[in-house]
């Protein structure tokens, strides 16, 4: 039995012993290592350890949320005495309270691979060296001679944590994450200093690209932003880089959470069962991924996690609701957030549906903009390549992309098969008709 589980235990034995009609603890415990290297040198090492403990308090009708970093016995004691003196000062709120315990059986029992065995075989000097080599790769690209400045990064962290209700639920869970990254800024001739980045990274080590193969992709990807010019304005068919696609799913995926549900600020409200999408949009959230980077046996209330279906062929199935907002709404609670997106994938990769797409634009990231989650209208700044006869053209920015969700994702016309494998949403190249540019 872990130490941190042991006073995770005694907060919540605290929160009734001192008067609580019941509580959630919460404790967490990180490590967290960084190497930072620029232009040659390095320019920072840190190491970090952080922990904490969070206590959610039911108290005659009424709720209050606390947390702390002092862990000590006596301190814990007076905090816990002191939350539920100040819980007691509350309104009554009939809505709060622990989950039904027959939301946490059911747990799957299986091995989710969340924490890398060899995660103490990473020392500093190999931290270094991996900085470096990014960098040394990122200078030996045909073109490097316009690099003003690289930056690299190689990090990792460890942590674990527990969660003790007093209604029957005990948890606790440790995983791993190791990243490397490069960030490369040059010189266009006429003075501007674009730039791109590339990382890589996941719960095991081994999910981690070599550096060299970071270093070479940041490179080439700033190169290729020399001589950007602004667009036209047009309506074009567009592709999202799978790496890009994360930010337009998330405005998406934003909205489908109970609290802007329940507070009249999600256009997705009302929705179940309405056809919002294409047929080709079938996503489901998935948090039994092994080294999935939002993989979990349970949530954040102790909810025992299951796969379910948020979107199939364009009809929206699922909001994320949690406890409180579900006996708000009326709803059977899901989860409170996502973990890992699973899209059914197309059968084509990124270059042949840029073939198929024969003229538009790829695009390849955003800039600045903002998505209103009440209405669905979005109007975002991007930056990506012209495509001309299915090919990469010329690169192109300072061009806004604008329309809203509900027509949005009835223009989706290709999904390819290429899942973003460093982020739990997982997004492919998406391709969307018939969308407004503007530009020159």
């Amino acid at each position: 039995m872990s130490d941190l589980l042991d006073i995770t235990r005694r907060a919540a034995a605290l929160a009734r012993e001192k008067g609580a009609t019941d509580a959630s603890a919460g404790s967490y415990r990180a490590r967290h290592v960084e190497v930072a290297w620029r232009d040659g040198k390095v320019e920072k090492v840190s190491e970090a350890t952080t922990r904490g403990l969070g206590l959610d308090l039911y108290v005659d009708g009424r709720y209050a949320a606390v947390s702390t970093s002092d862990l000590r016995p006596d301190a814990l004691d007076r905090f816990v005495e002191d939350a539920v003196a100040l819980a007691r000062t509350l309104a009554p709120d009939p809505h709060r309270r622990l989950p039904d315990p027959e939301l946490y059986r059911g747990q799957a029992n299986v091995d989710l691979q969340l924490e890398d065995p060899d995660y103490g075989k990473v020392d500093a000097t190999r931290r270094r060296a991996e900085a470096e080599a990014i960098e040394a790769a990122a200078r030996g690209v045909p073109g490097a001679s316009a690099i003003l400045s690289v930056t690299t990064s190689v990090s990792d962290t460890r942590s674990e944590s527990a969660l003790v209700q007093t209604n029957g639920f005990e948890g606790e869970r440790r995983g791993t994450d190791f990243w490397i990254g490069a960030e490369v800024t040059v010189l266009d001739p006429d003075g501007r200093r674009p730039e791109e980045y590339a990382a890589s990274g996941g719960r095991f080590r081994s999910a981690m690209e070599a550096p060299e193969a970071i270093g070479r992709r940041a490179a080439e990807r700033a190169i290729a932003r020399i001589g950007t010019r602004k667009g036209e304005s047009a309506v074009l068919t567009m592709a999202l880089d799978n790496r890009a696609s994360g930010r337009m799913v998330g405005m998406l995926f934003g909205p489908l959470a109970a609290a802007a549900i329940q507070q009249k600020r999600s256009f997705l409200e009302g929705k179940i069962g309405v056809q919002l999408g294409s047929p080709l949009l079938t996503v489901k959230d998935d948090p039994l991924v092994p080294r999935g980077l939002g993989s979990r046996l349970y949530d954040g209330e102790g909810i025992a996690a299951r796969p379910f279906p948020v979107f199939e062929e364009g009809v929206l199935r699922s909001y994320y609701v949690d406890t409180y907002y579900g006996r708000k709404l009326g709803l059977p609670p899901t989860t409170s957030r996502s973990s890992n997106l699973a899209w059914a994938l197309g059968g084509r990769s990124q270059a042949q549906l840029l073939t198929d797409l024969g003229e538009g634009v790829l695009v390849t990231g955003f800039l600045g903009g903002n998505s209103n989650g009440t209405t669905g209208d979005f109007s975002l700044g991007v930056r990506g390549f012209r495509v001309r006869g299915g090919r990469l053209a010329e690169p192109v920015g300072e061009m806004n992309v604008s329309g809203n969700h509900l027509e949005l994702w009835k223009r989706l016309a290709a999904v390819g098969d290429d899942p973003y494998r460093y982020s739990a949403m997982r997004t492919p190249t998406l391709v969307f008709d018939g969308v407004q540019f503007a530009g020159t």
